[in-house]
């Protein structure tokens, strides 16, 4: 999914001033229940109320090149703009003046696109109520008092600040996205197109549409968007560059509006909670990543009365949404694209779900920052495999590899549905620290030093997870069952089978699977072998994450001098936790144990 290659200054105003917002300071809450005391309200938190319209976010970009490229053109064109100045003023003709006028607008039109270019291509016009594409766009500022404003300062002042054009750009374009739940009635572009939205019949949907477009223009923003009209949905081409494009858009909006079209005026806190709007796919990166948003209630009131100018800034809203989707509100917060902590992300969508089955994989695209196509027709399991094929293949993250469920048939590895990774129904069990020095004094004549380095250096020296043409190669730790009988039960659809296997102590397994009984005193007759497969995590050893993003998989080896400089109760240590504290029931506590015949 592509990222944006520019995200430039954005501060919207209703009016010609253009004011910078100082930075944001941290809320701190009342009382000492809240499960957040305080955070920093995100950049872009405009400091005036949102009937002001004043957003500023100077600061944001997704890779630290965007600014410096952003800076180099801005330069680029202000230097043009103090030579084409110095030109008029030296001619002192009005034909000549004309020229450099044109080239003054020429100057700006570039500008204009820079700004435009992680825009969506269609936005509604809150004053006029008129689609327009990016020409219609462009010629609507062309017409307006702001850009007339703009081409006189900057031919009166070619000194002012490098940034002046690109703000009040920025300022003039500032677009709001729509994040809602889809009615059975929506409008669709056909519906508005070359049509004033505010004299449409009003129907259930038309209505939503027609109340977000003002809420837009009294707060003083030009532009609004939303995907079920500005998007034309019957086109393959456009629909799947505007899915990809989507996170980048709301990311680089003005404000992002969510309406809870169920959620009555004057509810009390966890109505938020309790919304259909709370169960979709796309409406986790639609609220991830804009940096201000506002929750609406059904009659366009706001939620819980609150009129702060950015709701990712009150704590009483962050936390009840934390505890709706069960992410930390500091991600709520200042959420960032990227691999770290795979499975915890695809739990935040494991409960959720889409009209299209595809799309709950699509959803997650941009938010382990992946650049994949969308390829509507090819089933779910074909999306969510080649989604975590892509990042055991760029991470080395097996966390991946922890669910529950069914097995896909992209990858039997792989799940065949994302429920497969909502929360375990039970404790991981964990060794207490008395266990741990016990086994610790046990070993430290039964294990020879160089004998536990050695294998340290073993397990360092194992390749990375390689996942490509849904094959998988991951290093694993091996278990041969010696014993597998079946435990009585009422369950029709699943089986438990108390299982012992070399090297770990006994413990039960429940599977849909059924296989014939077996003991080393009964063994199979077929020949077959059932092994348990542990994946091997790199984290065992306290090593680097692979899925930092800071970190190459290169960089991954431990340290000559961690190998040789443990005193010998340390490097015990080190390893009782490796051999003992994962030779228990802990190994059978996650997920990614499997089971396979050989």
């Amino acid at each position: 999914m592509s990222l944006p290659h520019l995200v430039t200054t954005t501060s919207v105003s209703g009016g010609s001033q253009i004011d910078k917002p100082s930075p944001s300071s941290s809320t701190q809450p009342g009382g000492g229940q809240d499960k957040i005391s305080e955070w920093a309200v995100p950049e872009g938190t405009p400091k005036k109320p949102v009937s002001k319209a004043q957003v500023s976010d100077s600061k944001a970009c997704f890779h630290p090149l965007t600014r410096i490229m952003q800076l180099d053109q801005t330069s680029c064109i202000m230097l043009q703009i103090l030579a084409i100045s110095t030109t008029a003023r030296n001619a002192g003709d009005s034909s000549t003046a004309e020229d450099n006028t044109s080239e003054v607008a020429g100057i700006i039109r570039k500008v204009i696109h820079v700004q435009l270019d992680t825009a969506p291509l269609r936005l509604l016009n809150t004053v006029t109520g008129l689609l327009c594409d990016r020409e219609a766009q462009i010629s609507t500022f062309k017409t307006s008092a702001e850009y007339k404003e703009l081409l006189l300062s900057t031919m009166k002042h070619p000194d002012l600040r490098t940034g002046h054009i690109a703000e009040a750009v920025a300022m003039y374009f500032g677009c709001v996205m729509l994040s809602h739940r889809w009615e059975d009635t929506e409008p669709l572009l056909h519906d508005v197109h070359g049509r004033v939205v505010y004299k449409l019949k009003a129907s259930s949907g038309l209505v939503k549409l027609q109340s977000f477009c003002r809420i837009v223009r009294d707060a003083g923003y030009h532009w609004a968007w939303v995907d079920t009209c500005c998007i034309d949905q019957k086109n393959n081409v456009e629909l799947q560059k505007s899915l990809t494009s989507m996170f980048a858009w709301y990311r680089n909006s003005a404000l992002t509006v969510v309406y809870l079209s169920d959620v009555p005026p004057s509810s009390k806190s966890g109505a938020l909670a309790e919304s259909a709007w709370n169960t979709r796919g796309w409406t986790v990166p639609e609220f991830l990543a804009p940096k201000v948003i506002l929750f609406y209630q059904q009659d366009w009131s706001l939620y819980l009365d609150d009129h702060s100018p950015n709701h990712k800034g009150s704590v009483k809203i962050m936390n009840e949404l934390e505890d709706a989707t069960g992410i930390d509100a500091r991600a709520l917060v200042a959420f960032q694209p990227g691999m770290r902590d795979a499975r915890e992300k695809l739990r935040w969508v494991s409960t959720r779900v889409t009209t299209v089955a595809e799309d709950i994989a699509y959803s997650l695209f941009d938010i382990f920052g992946i650049q994949l196509p969308i390829l509507y027709g090819e089933n779910k399991q074909n999306a969510l495999g080649r989604l975590l094929q892509e990042i055991v293949a760029q991470s080395g993250d097996i966390t991946a590899l922890d669910w529950v469920g069914k097995p896909s048939e992209f990858n039997s590895c792989l799940p065949a549905d994302i429920s497969s990774y909502e929360p375990p129904p039970y404790a991981e069990s964990s060794l207490s620290e008395d266990t741990i020095q016990s086994s610790v004094s046990s070993l430290r004549d039964a294990v020879a030093l160089e004998s536990a380095s050695r294998l340290y250096q073993t397990l360092d020296y194992l390749s990375a997870p390689r996942f490509a043409h849904r094959r998988l190669q991951l290093p694993c730790i091996v278990f041969p069952v010696t014993d597998a009988m079946p435990m009585p039960g009422r369950d029709q659809e699943t089986r438990t089978y108390e299982v012992k296997a070399d090297g770990l102590h006994d413990l039960q397994i429940t599977t849909k699977h059924k296989f014939i009984p077996f003991s080393q005193a009964r063994p199979l007759r077929t020949g077959l072998t059932f092994l348990l497969v542990r994946p091997w995590s790199r984290h065992i050893l306290d090593l680097p994450d692979p899925a930092d993003d800071t970190q190459s998989m290169e960089d991954c080896s431990v340290p000559e001098s961690l190998l040789h400089d443990w005193p010998p109760s340390e490097m015990s240590r080190k390893f009782i936790r490796t051999l003992t504290h994962e030779h228990c029931d802990y190994w059978f506590a996650l997920h990614s144990l499997l089971l396979h015949f050989c």
